[in-house]
């Protein structure tokens, strides 16, 4: 499994639970639209609990009382997710959708408590929880005082490092449409566009057909006065 060995982590699982957590996964695949889970499921459905992208996409959302859906992120090959709602014993708080064909790892949620009590593993999946927390907190303290274009310019950044997978190494290609940016972001399409002109005309990315590319990342975090991370 090439693609979660990529992964920062799963790469950095002892062998021994990495391949702990593999051997308690079953494949599943998912047509394109096909629900992994959604809002208000629980998570001890028989279909899985805890799971591992191995290809294609996955979109987390949120769906509001109003019909209005707020994207929370595009999961990438390689990461894993729904551990929060087995922790709490808790409906799922947010839909997971496959964006195209995509094929997963499921662990089911019995198979998930014994792995919880290996005192490695358990380590590593609050390591992972704490990990999206301060990327959640960050997103929030960025929607409160930054300006769009910041906040744009920010998200990008995110998605350059994989979002969620929050990779060292960053991509010149960002794969999430501008619609899906501006749902992220919960601004409108007009807006987020008119914002990445102002990107297109400084030379810090290019807009292409699907996706974003970035062109000179340290001007791109300029314009958003993000802070260079450190490798």
């Amino acid at each position: 499994m090439n693609v979660f060995d990529e992964n920062p982590w799963f790469k950095a699982l002892p062998e021994e639970e990495a391949e702990a957590l593999l051997a308690a996964a079953s494949a599943r695949h998912l047509a394109a639209g096909e629900f992994l889970f959604r809002q208000g499921d629980t998570a001890m459905a028989p279909t899985g609990a805890f799971f591992g992208v191995a290809s294609g996409l996955i979109k987390l959302s949120i769906l509001h009382p109003d019909g209005n859906e707020a994207i929370l992120t595009i999961i990438e090959p390689g990461n894993w997710i729904g551990e929060v709602a087995v922790l709490e014993g808790a409906p799922r708080a947010h839909t997971a959708i496959a964006v195209g064909d995509t094929d997963v790892l499921a662990v089911s949620a019995d198979k998930f408590g014994q792995l919880m009590q290996r005192p490695v593993f358990s380590h590593a999946i609050a390591v992972q929880v704490a990990t999206r927390l301060r990327l959640a907190y960050g997103l929030m303290g960025d929607s409160a005082l930054q300006s769009t274009l910041e906040r744009i310019v920010r998200r990008l950044v995110l998605l350059a490092h994989g979002d969620v997978t929050d990779s060292i190494e960053e991509r010149s290609v960002i794969t999430a449409s501008q619609d899906t940016l501006a749902m992220m972001l919960g601004i409108s399409r007009p807006t987020l566009n008119k914002e990445l002109q102002v990107l297109v005309k400084r030379g810090a990315i290019a807009l292409r057909y699907g996706r974003i590319e970035i062109l000179d990342m340290q001007l791109l975090q300029e314009s958003g006065q993000v802070v260079p991370r450190k490798t």
